[in-house]
């Protein structure tokens, strides 16, 4: 039975987000909204990452990530409809996965 509560997003974060924790700070604010999925690091600069939960959850996440964390300089967040699909690039046992650079 599927689950209709249930959102996939893929965000794609310009700014300066590397070398600053950006992937560990995601994972940690994901995970704290309940949300499934992974982050890396993008070899143009920016952060790529996929959230899937409650539909509250994700734009809860979106939105943090319009902020970021502290040393983070946003400049913008895509956000784009992703399938359950992308989810299978976690690693096993993982809720949430950070990914080597792409």
């Amino acid at each position: 039975m599927a689950d209709n509560r249930r959102e996939i997003k893929k965000l794609r974060i310009r700014g300066a987000v590397h070398k600053i924790g950006f992937r560990v700070w995601c994972e940690r604010e994901a995970l704290a909204l309940g949300l499934k999925g992974w982050v890396r690091n993008r070899l143009d600069g920016s952060v790529e990452a996929l959230v899937a939960g409650e539909p509250g959850a994700v734009a809860s996440m979106v939105e943090r990530c319009r902020k970021g964390p502290p040393l983070a300089k946003i400049e913008a967040v895509e956000v784009e409809a992703a399938s359950a699909l992308d989810l299978g690039y976690r690693r096993p046992g993982e809720n949430f996965s950070l990914l080597a650079t792409e």
